[in-house]
């Protein structure tokens, strides 16, 4: 497995940084794989490959979801990419910043809608924990469960009108 590339400097972007780290482990930058790379990198929280596919589309670019897929398995593997398993549905992803700056996520189970959100308070229950347990923490994912306010406040309609 590849490792993630040296940290980039405060005005290189993550697009820059995934084309240098690219370059460095032998591999081209193709028009269809940067596209995807571009693509992603214009976008705060979580793209499915479909989505990517779309977008890419829609501006024209003549990429199809296979390229993309090989893109994002590449991309991932050199660790410039997560992976959001969402247990139903397609597979998200998302830039992998060097800097370990990261997000956490809210997934609507009713809609399928992938918010992001970040909470100190979160960060630093996690470091009590990983030291009450002993345990040096490389990486986590949260992923909270739930409905979105639109979802929630249509059930709560829908449960008083049966009321």
């Amino acid at each position: 497995m590849a490792t993630q590339a040296a940290i980039p400097t405060s005005t290189q972007s993550w697009v820059e940084h995934t084309a240098d780290a690219l370059r460095r482990a032998g591999y081209r930058s193709s028009g269809p794989r940067m596209a995807v790379v571009e693509t992603l990198g214009r976008h705060d929280c979580v793209l499915t490959a479909g989505e990517i596919a779309d977008r890419l589309r829609s501006e024209g670019r003549d990429v199809g979801v296979a390229t993309v897929y090989r893109a994002l398995e590449l991309l991932e593997g050199l660790g410039l990419l997560h992976r959001l398993e969402t247990g139903e549905g397609p597979t998200r992803y998302e830039p992998a910043h060097p800097t370990g700056e990261h997000h956490h996520h809210l997934l609507c189970e009713r809609c399928g809608h992938v918010s992001a959100f970040e909470d100190q308070g979160v960060e630093r229950s996690l470091g009590r924990l990983a030291r009450r347990l002993d345990f040096r923490v490389e990486g986590h994912d949260l992923v909270l469960r739930g409905q979105c306010a639109v979802c929630a406040a249509e059930s709560r309609s829908k449960a008083e009108g049966r009321a």
